[in-house]
This record gives structure tokens, C-alpha cells and sequence, in this order.
């Protein structure tokens, strides 16, 4: 087996890349190591079990905190996510985990990162697609108003579906 490595550094992170000939996985195994997961695009899920317990729980989600709210706890100024249940500002997993935190005592599952708008589901363990999901649309909609100061962009739904692979009854594969 032959290996070479190359190393590419910025900032403070830094990045193996290894060629392996026996096909062994090594380049896999190593960005597991550093990284905790395999990179690559997170396809958010277009829904979510857990929303029906959001819909019971009567919060309103066009009325929210500015994105630039500090942890309720810990008042850090970064990387908070919205508890879409209570409306609790509170840190990631990166900074104090406050909200992981929250999930844990409250049960409140879903959240919204006020660093990209993505919103996480605890109990899937998985991002959700906040634009397509009418749910949800509201609360991004309001967050991306609050952060940047205008609407969101439209998202072109039309192509999204041209490109899922849709069989036609009667047609091959």
C-alpha cells in the first residue's frame, strides 16, 4: 500500500488528505477522527413528527428575539439557537451547550441557529428544511428579516422537484 499525505492549513484547523491504493477507507476513517463525521452536504429533511407537539405547544413563531440575542444563561453573543417552544435564546454544543442543555430537562426538540437559520430536531437528530416546511417558514422567515433586514430570497420549489427521481408509472428506469 502506498500512502501520500499532503497537509493544507487555515486558521487553526488542519487536513490530512491520504491516498490509500487498497481502497481500505483510511481517507474516511482519518476525517472521522479529526472532524467527528464524514464531510459533505447535510440534506435537511422536508418533515418531522416532532412538529405536531410544536403546533400543541401554541407558540407564536412570527414574534421572536433579534438574531444577535446572547445565551440567557451564559450570555455569550455567538453561535445561540432559538427554542422554538419557549423562545429561550441559548448557546450551541460549541460554546456552553445550554441548549443542548434545555433539550435535555425540557424536552423542547426543536431549535433555530440563529449563525445560519438551520433548524435541528434533538430527537431525529436532524436538520429540517425550514423553507419548505410551512411550519417552520414563519420563524425563518421572521429570523432572516430580523438578521439581514429584508425577506428571503424565494426558493424556486419547481426545480427541486425536476430534480427528485420521479418514475413515472409505465416508464423504465
Amino acid at each position: 500500500m502506498s500512502k501520500e499525505a499532503a497537509s493544507s492549513s487555515s486558521s487553526s484547523a488542519q487536513l490530512l488528505l491520504v491516498e490509500d491504493d487498497d481502497g481500505g477507507g483510511e481517507e474516511e476513517e482519518l476525517m472521522l477522527m479529526a472532524y467527528g463525521s464524514e464531510p459533505g452536504w447535510v440534506e435537511p429533511q422536508t418533515e418531522c413528527p416532532h412538529l405536531t407537539s410544536l403546533a400543541s405547544s401554541g407558540s407564536d413563531l412570527s414574534h421572536i428575539p433579534a438574531p444577535p440575542t446572547p445565551c440567557f444563561r451564559c450570555d455569550h453573543p455567538a453561535e445561540n439557537w432559538l427554542c422554538l417552544f419557549c423562545k429561550d435564546v441559548l448557546c450551541s454544543r460549541f460554546v456552553n451547550k445550554h441548549m443542548l442543555e434545555h433539550y435535555k430537562s425540557k424536552g423542547h426538540c426543536l431549535a433555530l441557529s440563529y449563525s445560519d437559520l438551520s433548524v435541528w430536531c434533538f430527537i431525529c437528530d436532524a436538520y429540517l428544511d425550514a423553507q419548505l416546511i410551512q411550519q417552520l417558514q414563519p420563524v425563518y422567515e421572521t429570523a432572516y428579516i430580523l438578521k439581514f433586514g429584508e425577506a428571503p430570497p424565494v426558493r424556486n420549489m419547481g426545480m427541486e422537484f425536476m430534480l427528485e427521481d420521479h418514475h413515472q408509472p409505465g416508464t423504465s428506469a
